[in-house]
């Protein structure tokens, strides 16, 4: 059984190595396959038990049913087949993922021919789980494909499969396609990390101006709200755009990040031992920052990337977590 199943995985790499990886596939006779299904099967011994009792029993009316069964098969098996052969699929960029989360692919099939191909199903290869749609005539539609990554990096997309079994549902015709994009993960965000660490001196600055600054009372930075934050250090100007947006977030001020010190997330004093745990944490940690709006740096896996904020930074910098 074992030694079966061993030659199954082999034959199975071989024919998936005999595919080169691509982005777009164009459906044609060469690679487009068709079998009988479990009720085809079924339907081929119907008309053979058909066609054995009417020779039997020399019944005309019984060779009429049978050749016309049969030739509706006939028909419904080049249906089937054209139905797939002739599309194009083209698997747009992969959007990033996290950690524990499904990844998304989306996959674009152009119809070039004048009538609408209906019933073709887009799955990952062995995952049973199938995006079912119709290609409208002359246009294209978009399936997705979920699958979820193991662990954090970077992954080839997954093997496709594409198939259809209409008009009757006694052939099955698929094709099997390697993409050749691959899609970031990035590290899970730990669910409920401790607040952002403190700022750390600016280079040139004397480290004692912040000390200066926390005791007159000056509250340049912010950080999420805690539950005892007085009211009156609630910034309610982002708590109305927050909701406005449809968010609950609060954001408080605090002394930790003035005009003399500037925040780095550091893997090292992250406070965990564990590698994966400190990426987690760090990647949390870059979330609330950039929900907070503030500046922030980086430092994991030998890198460095120099404090900064916005959309750019925040994708450059879990770009770095989850490559290291």
């Amino acid at each position: 059984m074992q030694l079966t199943g061993a030659l199954r995985r082999r034959a199975d790499q071989w024919f998936l190595n005999r595919r080169p990886p691509a982005d777009r596939l164009e459906l044609t006779q060469r690679n487009v396959y068709i079998l009988p299904t479990p009720a085809g099967w079924m339907l081929a011994g119907t008309l053979l038990l058909l066609l054995i009792a009417s020779i039997n029993y020399q019944l005309n009316l019984g060779y009429l049913l049978t050749f016309l069964l049969a030739g509706s098969v006939v028909v419904g098996m080049h249906v089937c087949h054209g139905t797939l052969r002739g599309l194009a699929l083209h698997l747009l960029p992969p959007e990033p993922q996290f950690a524990g989360a499904a990844a998304v692919l989306r996959v674009v099939l152009h119809n070039e021919r004048r009538s609408t191909r209906y019933g073709i199903g887009l799955s990952v290869r062995h995952s049973g789980q199938w995006s079912w749609c119709d290609v409208p005539a002359q246009g294209s539609e978009t399936v997705e494909v979920a699958f979820k990554p193991e662990r954090r990096g970077l992954h080839p997309a997954p093997t496709l499969t594409a198939e259809t079994r209409f008009p009757l549902g006694t052939f099955r015709v698929w094709t099997v396609w390697r993409p050749g994009s691959q899609v970031l993960v990035y590290p899970m965000p730990e669910p409920s990390p401790p607040p952002l660490p403190l700022g750390e001196p600016r280079k040139g600055q004397a480290a004692s101006s912040a000390s200066l600054a926390h005791a007159a009372g000056e509250y340049d930075g912010v950080r999420a709200y805690q539950r005892g934050d007085p009211l009156k250090l609630v910034v309610w100007k982002r708590a109305a755009r927050s909701q406005a947006t449809g968010s609950d977030d609060l954001v408080s001020r605090d002394t930790q990040q003035t005009e003399d010190r500037e925040l780095w997330l550091d893997a090292q004093t992250s406070g965990l031992s564990d590698p994966e745990a400190r990426l987690s944490r760090l990647c949390a940690w870059v979330l609330v920052a950039d929900r907070l709006d503030i500046d922030y740096g980086l430092r994991a896996g030998g890198r460095s990337i120099a404090p900064a904020k916005g959309e750019a930074h925040r994708r450059r910098c879990l770009e770095a977590l989850a490559l290291c």
